[in-house]
Parts: C-alpha cells; structure tokens; sequence
C-alpha cells in the first residue's frame, strides 16, 4: 500500500441524470457499497469518500463511514475543490480520483497508474483501453494544487482532471491497460436506466457472487449480454 497515496471516491446523491443512483441496489447492495469495496481490495493506498456539505448526502456519508471509509465533505459543484481538500486533509501526496458511477472499477486499476505515475516521474496517468467505466485517474497533489489555482471554467472544477489532462503545462501521460483487459467497446457505468438495467442483468449473470467479482469475470459476462455489432452482420 502507497503511505503517500489516497483514493479519492466521489459521490453525490443530486445526480444530474440518474439522482439517486449511488444508492442504487446491484446484486443486494448499492453502487457505493460496491465502489468502496472494489477500491479497498486493491490494497493501493486507503480510500476516502469525497461528497457534498448537501443534507441529502448524509446517507452516503454514512454508508462510508459504516464501512470504514472516512468522509471528506465540500462544495457540491466544484469537485476540484473537494479533491484538493480531501488530499490535504489526509496529508496525501499523489490521489487516485474514482467516481460512484463506476460499480465495475477494476479493482487492480489504482495500483497500475499509481506505479505509473511514480516511475515515470508523471503528474498525471489514466489507462487506455479498459471498459469505459473501469478505469481510474492518478496525479501528484501538486498538479492538483496547480489546477485549482488555473481553473476558472465551472466544467473545469466539476470534472476536476479536465484542465490537466489538456493543457500542455502539465505532465500528463497515457498507459496501455493489461491486453487481457483491453475491451473498450464495453459499457460498464451507470448514468442512465438502461445503463442500470444492463449492469443489473450482468450481476445476475454473474450469480449475484458474495465476493467482488475480478473485471475479467464482468468483461466476459458483458461480452455474453452484449454481440458485437459484426456478429449480427
């Protein structure tokens, strides 16, 4: 585990298109319960959730803690802000940015761009090539520092990396996701109802397993509920 790392979950119940979703029931249990679960079996680096000041998001701040997961609360629209707060709060040099729409995270993921992102001397790393839905971001707290102060677009400090992963000031790096894992013409996110329905029926697929299943078991029960398109030529 990364002493100087921490995986920042971010999560609100106000979703724009699907409210409520984190608390949505996959399998018996809900999307944050399985985000924080898939995160912390990695073994990256420890996990905190960043959610809103909002009333609403009480039951999520809850949801963490009862599972362990310590609670960093901030602005509800400026989520660049709350990662900022949540690095310093815990005195963390690199942060590893998740999101609660993600149910099928792969939970090897946080350690891969960690790595990468100290090996390469980087500030910023994301993996290319995981189902969309399955990867996560990693950068030094000090490009996130910097990016809170370049930052004035309200979509740059909602989506928190947009800033660094384009502007040429920072050292931003692409890595290959493990060939096994390559499958980027899957959809493994929930922002919508079908998007829910979809991930639904793939857990059932999977037999509702006590254990988070591994990304691969979920690639190839994805690959099953959904024929490429040359299959049906």
């Amino acid at each position: 585990m990364h002493s100087e790392g921490l995986i920042v979950l971010q999560a609100r119940f106000a979703s724009r298109r699907l409210p409520g979703k984190a608390l949505a029931l996959l399998g018996g249990r809900s999307m944050l319960a399985r985000c924080l679960d898939r995160l912390r079996l990695g073994l990256a680096a420890p996990v905190v959730l960043a959610t809103t000041t909002n009333a609403e998001d009480d039951a999520l701040a809850g949801l963490a803690q009862c599972h362990g997961v310590p609670v960093l609360r901030g602005p509800e629209h400026d989520v660049l802000r709350r990662f900022v707060l949540a690095a310093t709060s815990f005195g963390a040099t690199y942060v590893v940015r998740a999101t609660a729409d993600n149910p099928a995270v792969d939970i090897e993921a946080p350690q891969r761009v960690l790595e990468a992102l100290i090996s390469n001397g980087a500030e910023y790393v994301v993996e290319s090539g995981l189902p969309y839905g399955s990867c996560v971001e990693a950068m030094t707290v000090d490009a996130l520092k910097k990016a809170d102060v370049m930052a004035t677009a309200s979509d740059d400090r909602e989506h928190v990396t947009s800033i660094i992963r384009r502007d040429r000031r920072f050292h931003a790096i692409e890595i290959p996701a493990p060939f096994a894992l390559h499958c980027p013409h899957l959809r493994l996110t929930v922002d919508s109802m079908s998007d829910l329905a979809f991930m639904r029926r793939l857990w059932s697929s999977l037999g509702h397993p006590a254990a988070e299943p591994p990304l691969a078991a979920m690639i190839a029960a994805a690959d099953r509920l959904t024929p490429r398109m040359t299959e049906a030529v």
